[in-house]
């Protein structure tokens, strides 16, 4: 019996120092599996540009102006990329690339005016969240996307943050213009387009890389 009882635990002992093999990966962020260019992958993905209370219910538009999924809080997700997909028939690479942002509707008439290249009109102020950051742009004038055009030092590839556009620009007057501070920070100063770059946690991920 004490032989028996001896084997078993020495079964036991090896058993339990057998090294299992390494289990995949598993996404805990909620995204979906599949492909990038799923409905269901691209609602995620712009939605989560904002925290989940918001995300929840908030319109999902795609780049083409296509309406993904019909919202009822008065925020509406989309993709702010202006560069596109580096694959456009896989899609976005991420989240990340997509630029999503999710804003309110004062945002988009910014951002509207933007793209555009005309004054922004508003009745208010407006703000949009960018949880997944953006591929980066230069600090001190609009439309610049590459980072060899950027003016020295003024490049900022920018982590989550919460932006406000303002319906005065001047009202930003006083506030710094550095992006590396940690503080919130002007972006496009003096162009018209100013406004307030409110950085949140992960927001240098991506600037040392």
């Amino acid at each position: 019996m004490k032989k028996i009882l001896l084997l078993f635990v020495s079964a036991l002992l090896i058993g339990c120092n057998t090294t299992a093999p390494s289990p995949e990966p598993v996404k805990t962020n909620g995204e979906p599996e599949g492909p990038h260019t799923s409905t269901e992958w691209k609602i995620w993905a712009y939605s989560t540009a904002a925290p989940s209370f918001i995300a929840a219910n908030c319109t999902v538009m795609d780049a083409d102006g296509t309406m993904l999924r019909e919202g009822t809080n008065g925020w509406t997700a989309m993709p702010a990329n202006p560069r596109g997909p580096a694959d456009p028939e896989n899609g976005w690479k991420d989240a990340h690339e997509a630029m999503a942002m999710v804003g309110d509707a004062q945002s988009f008439k910014w951002v509207t005016a933007y793209m555009s290249q005309t004054k922004p009109e508003m009745d208010s102020d407006g703000w949009a969240w960018m949880l997944h950051g953006d591929m980066g742009e230069d600090n001190s004038k609009q439309m610049v996307m590459n980072k060899e055009d950027a003016a020295e030092g003024q490049w900022i590839e920018s982590g989550p943050h919460l932006m406000l556009m303002p319906k005065d620009p001047s009202s930003l007057a006083g506030q710094t213009t550095d992006f590396m501070s940690g503080a919130p920070y002007v972006m496009f100063q003096g162009t018209g387009y100013d406004h307030l770059m409110i950085p949140v946690e992960g927001y240098y991920d991506y600037q040392g890389k």
